[in-house]
């Protein structure tokens, strides 16, 4: 496995993590059931760790498809761009979510406002999340482009001509 793979393989963690916890907490909500909503705290903090992980692993990711003929690297330049705005707003999630366990596990009364403030910075990570999955996508999926239209039309023109 190479940096470019093992980063392929880690980088949907902390997107999808995000995604699950967030719905996690909803559920927690939903039935005011407090273990549930400290699960998601759970899962918010190991989302951290992986985006962590994600991230880093990018760089050697780079390293191994810089020269790969058709790779943008504008998109690889927008993608990183939205990474660490991804990373940083996930370990700020992690991180109230840490101290929002500590409020629980001391029963302090600031744990109602730690969730709120959880629940806010994951749907705040969700859309960021978006982005950073779709312009990691762009990088080698033309198919998921916005301009996929016009490389269909010139490649169908290019095999018209053969």
């Amino acid at each position: 496995m190479n940096e470019a793979h093992f980063h392929l393989v880690v980088n949907h963690l902390p997107i999808v993590g995000v995604l699950i916890g967030f719905l996690v907490l909803i559920v927690g909500y939903m039935i005011k059931n407090r273990h549930v909503k400290n699960t998601s705290l759970g899962i918010f903090v190991f989302s951290a760790v992986a985006s962590a992980v994600a991230f880093y692993s990018g760089e050697g990711a780079v390293d191994v498809v810089k020269n790969i003929s058709g790779i943008s690297e504008t998109l690889m330049h927008t993608h990183e761009e939205y990474a660490e705005l991804f990373l940083t707003m996930t370990l700020i999630l992690g991180g109230v979510s840490v101290l929002t366990a500590f409020f629980e596990y001391f029963e302090s009364s600031f744990v109602k406002y730690g969730l709120i403030m959880v629940l806010l910075l994951s749907i705040t990570d969700i859309v960021i999340s978006e982005y950073v999955g779709t312009s990691g996508g762009e990088i080698t999926h033309i198919e998921i482009r916005k301009d996929a239209d016009v490389i269909k039309i010139e490649s169908k023109n290019h095999h018209d001509d053969d």
